[in-house]
């Protein structure tokens, strides 16, 4: 049967039909755009329509030629820095696999620790067991060639990609060693190599020294591990926490010291977020009553995590803080991995001491306020320069200081690289049995630093005071 009575009617149904399919389509497209402007809401701004123009003209018209990836993560990365905050980041790549594995309790690497001297890179010490050792690397060894790879005139980042990688693979290092001419080359297996944070030893009078160098995913399990072995045969009579130069890190290793050492219930820390919509209260879970007396050294480079715990163990533990002012870092950063490597960190919080007190942009203050020797704050030395008989300026300076400091003066006048100067450095070098030029290099630099690092140690009124403090409580 014919649904239609007349030619104009079928017609008039077509074009019905015909702009009820437009309207569709146009109602479609219009859902379609406003869904997508509320998931993704920078497509409502105007700016980011010359964005896209941008992108355009630069992959249509721009003589060198562009890779789409590059622009899209070097816009990333200016959008994250335009936010002018120093601790939110946008980490590309392999930027962003070294920032994670920082954090992590091991990477995958042949276990040599290497430095920079003269140009060139050598091995300065070797992970116990691991596959350098193994292989028959020694400390000194001039690392010339990666995987057939010359490495001269890389980036040290670019080195160490090329020495870590996947576990079980192999890399192929070639050595130069003293004055051998024939380099040496080894194949080594990749494994894991633990990363260790806390350091400990047991000091005179029962007072255990405890020193945590950054918050990384193990540093809990290493501190319980320290502090059992330090207990071992008998009870400490003091804990003496060193978060000296320790820049924070993981939030979770933190709280998880804190409940060891701050009585049950006692508050840790609070964390508030944006426009306080979200505002969390970290309580102490101790399962063991802690009654050691506590003191805790830190500088004006502990920050981040290492000012939580010294706040919470000065206010809910009753400890002692030992030091100078701390760096004044009281935000908190999540970051998100992306499936590339790349790494979004950003500041996400606030957080509070336990007493309700912001630190941010101020510290935590010392119960006893005891400053290092005016040498710990030299300037670093200039390694990577060559200096001698006619050199001048600050680096000059700072070498005659350290000689100074150290026995080897009078070391010549002030900033002038003079015959003193030389007969000063040429005495180190013939006392540390190096090649007595008189003249600065890498390697006596290094062995310069090492020492004065000794002298600090030596002297430390930081630990002193900490250590006579302690020894009073436990008298």
């Amino acid at each position: 049967m014919n649904l239609f009575t007349s030619t104009a009617a079928k017609q008039r149904f077509i074009a019905l039909c015909a702009l009820g399919a437009v309207l569709c389509v146009a109602i479609g497209f219009a859902i379609g755009l406003l869904s997508m402007g509320n998931r993704y809401p920078m497509l409502r701004e105007r700016s980011f329509q010359q964005f896209a123009a941008s992108y355009d003209r630069v992959m249509s018209d721009y003589l060198n030629g562009a890779e789409p990836k590059q622009l899209l993560d070097g816009a990333a990365e200016g959008m994250i820095a335009s936010l002018d905050d120093p601790y939110s980041s946008y980490m590309t790549g392999e930027k962003g696999t070294a920032y994670t594995q920082s954090y992590e309790g091991q990477f995958y690497g042949i276990g040599a620790d290497i430095r920079v001297e003269e140009g060139q890179y050598v091995i300065s010490s070797l992970t116990k067991g691991a596959p350098a050792e193994r292989g028959g690397l020694l400390p000194g060894d001039i690392i010339a060639m990666i995987d057939g790879k010359p490495v001269k005139g890389i980036e040290f980042q670019e080195l160490l990609a090329r020495v870590r990688g996947e576990e079980g693979t192999t890399v192929v290092v070639k050595v130069v060693r003293g004055s051998d001419s024939k380099p040496i080359e080894v194949s080594l297996k990749r494994e894991a190599i633990p990363v260790h944070t806390v350091t400990s030893e047991l000091l005179d009078g029962g007072i255990g020294h405890v020193t945590i160098s950054r918050f990384a995913e193990m540093t809990a399990e290493e501190f319980k591990t320290e502090l059992d072995a330090m207990q071992k045969d008998k009870p400490l009579k003091g804990l003496l926490l060193d978060l000296r130069s320790n820049p924070g890190g993981l939030l979770k290793p933190t709280i998880e010291i804190a409940n060891i050492l701050i009585p049950d219930d006692k508050v840790i820390l609070n964390v508030v977020y944006k426009d306080e919509r979200q505002i969390m209260t970290y309580k102490s879970s101790q399962e063991k009553e802690w009654t050691i007396p506590i003191a805790v050294l830190v500088n004006g480079m502990s920050a981040s995590a290492s000012e939580v715990l010294t706040a919470a163990l000065k206010e809910s533990a009753g400890a002692v803080v030992i030091g100078q002012q701390t760096y004044g870092k009281g935000v908190v950063q999540t970051f998100k991995q992306f499936p590339d490597g790349s790494v979004l960190s950003l500041t996400e919080a606030q957080w509070k001491t336990p007493s309700g007190a912001w630190i941010n942009k101020k510290g935590v203050t010392p119960d006893h306020v005891v400053a290092l020797p005016a040498y710990a704050s030299l300037r670093p030395l200039a390694i990577g320069t060559e200096m001698k008989i006619g050199s001048y300026g600050e680096d000059v300076h700072t070498l005659q200081q350290v000689l100074q400091e150290l026995g080897y003066g009078p070391a010549g006048a002030e900033g002038y690289y003079d015959k003193q100067t030389a007969a000063a450095m040429k005495k180190f070098q013939e006392a540390e049995e190096l090649e007595s030029s008189g003249q600065f290099n890498d390697k006596s630099g290094y062995l310069l630093l090492q020492r004065l690092r000794e002298k600090l140690d030596l002297e430390d009124p930081q630990l002193h005071k900490g250590l006579e403090l302690l020894l009073n409580q436990g008298a």
